[in-house]
């Protein structure tokens, strides 16, 4: 009897196996899905930082979109020229003209530099610290917190007297400090030069209500507007027209002299010229910092 029930349950057993079998043999062509050869081909040349900086959740998708719906070859930020070449060896064709995006900071106001602070105590990021009012004088500019220092998968950004730098050396322009940026004061712009120039303000009140909560702020004077007409003024504040094709090209000497406060920088890296102009120019002696508090100032008496 024990011998016939195992039997049986063994037969059971290898039947239902069988029917499995042809059951997922049959759903496996039913439903199986060609996947063009391209598309694995451009995965596997993509660095593979799924930093969605295409406008694609990862680079699978980003592989895919290239391949069954025509997108741009070259809009891998943290590959750059090679990966865009490389991918469009795979599709057959032509490059198009491109150039690296970066990421920039459109404020330049460090923590002395900056008016009206006040002390908060709140969840220390700034995407906390923004819906707080009266945190700083300016509400346009950078909390200091370093939501887009945590962001950053490259490290190429870190927090200098509560303003953040970045290293261009590193950024990819992923767009991931751009996303975390709560006031929305990081951009990414086409780098058609080693070095760009940068309105590092965003700051778009009158003149006098900025000159109260910042001492570098753009105070919306004009006068790089009407030495160079590859500015426009929007709202107060001097903007630049990246996607352009003369503004790597332009003369911004005679801007950069006449504004009255430091809204407009160069960033990237310093070109040759830059190297040689400041060769000879002398550092600044050390300066040893002194540990000493108002404990060590204060008089003794007894």
């Amino acid at each position: 009897m024990t011998l016939l029930v195992v039997a049986l349950a063994s037969s059971t057993l290898l039947l239902l196996a069988v029917f499995m079998g042809f059951v997922l043999g049959w759903a496996n062509k039913a439903f199986y899905v060609e996947v063009d050869p391209r598309v694995e081909e451009i995965d596997a040349v993509l660095p593979g930082a799924n930093c969605a900086g295409c406008g694609y959740i990862g680079c699978g998708e980003y592989a895919e979109a290239v391949v069954h719906d025509g997108a741009s070859v070259a809009l891998c930020a943290p590959g750059g020229e090679s990966c865009a070449v490389a991918v469009a060896e795979i599709m057959g064709v032509e490059v198009e003209e491109t150039w690296p995006y970066r990421a920039v900071v459109h404020c330049s106001a460090t923590l002395p530099q900056r008016l009206g602070i006040n002390d908060y105590r709140g969840e220390p990021t700034c995407a906390a610290a923004n819906l707080v009012a009266g945190v700083q004088g300016c509400v346009y500019g950078c909390l200091g917190l370093g939501d887009c220092v945590e962001a950053c998968t490259f490290d190429a950004m870190k927090m200098i007297w509560g303003l953040v730098q970045i290293d261009y050396e590193k950024c990819t322009g992923c767009g991931a400090c751009v996303e975390a940026c709560p006031r929305g004061i990081i951009s990414r712009i086409p780098f058609k030069a080693e070095r760009v120039l940068v309105v590092a303000c965003s700051n778009k009140d009158f003149g006098n209500d900025v000159r109260k909560v910042c001492q570098v702020g753009c105070i919306g004077c004009g006068a790089c507007a009407r030495l160079s007409d590859l500015f426009t003024m929007d709202a107060n504040l001097p903007t630049l027209d990246y996607e352009g094709n003369s503004v790597e090209k332009g003369d911004f000497e005679k801007s950069l002299e006449k504004c009255p406060m430091e809204s407009l920088v160069y960033v990237g890296k310093p070109s040759p010229e830059d190297l040689a102009a400041t060769m000879d120019e002398e550092l600044p002696s050390r300066v040893e910092p002194e540990f000493e508090t108002t404990v060590d100032q204060a008089e003794w008496r007894g």
